[in-house]
């Protein structure tokens, strides 16, 4: 199915233009550790980092993911999309995450008319 990206950068794009990341979590601290899972010899650092790099969600509706404009600008992005109807709800930078009013995309840049002769062009 086919649908359309805001791009932070460049606009609205074919989901063709992009890759998938994958769901935004949050990253664990390195060294946590419990005292049960200290016992049983594992620590709670590697349950955590497990979970980080195999456990998703996979939640119908929406849901915040990564993505990347492979064919585009070559930005990693953060976009809100409803896995139900793919439909994009918002796009921003992850500088920008959680920034309501740094959240619209920008309008796509405007395009020179094909039939206007070009300024590059000779006489």
């Amino acid at each position: 199915m086919s649908f359309l990206i805001p791009c932070p950068q460049c606009g609205k794009r074919s989901v063709y233009e992009f890759r998938f990341g994958g769901e935004v979590l949050q990253r664990p601290e390195p060294s946590a550790r419990d005292e049960q899972s200290a016992r049983d010899g594992q620590s709670a650092a590697a349950e955590q980092w497990y979970r980080y790099n195999y456990v998703r969600r996979n939640e119908s509706g929406p849901q915040t993911e990564w993505w990347f404009h492979r064919l585009g600008c070559q930005q990693w992005f953060q976009a809100e999309r409803d896995t139900r109807t793919n439909q994009v709800i918002r796009t921003c930078f992850p500088d920008q995450a959680g920034r309501p009013d740094q959240l619209d995309p920008p309008d796509p840049p405007d395009l020179p008319d094909p039939k206007e002769p070009s300024p590059l062009a000779g006489p």
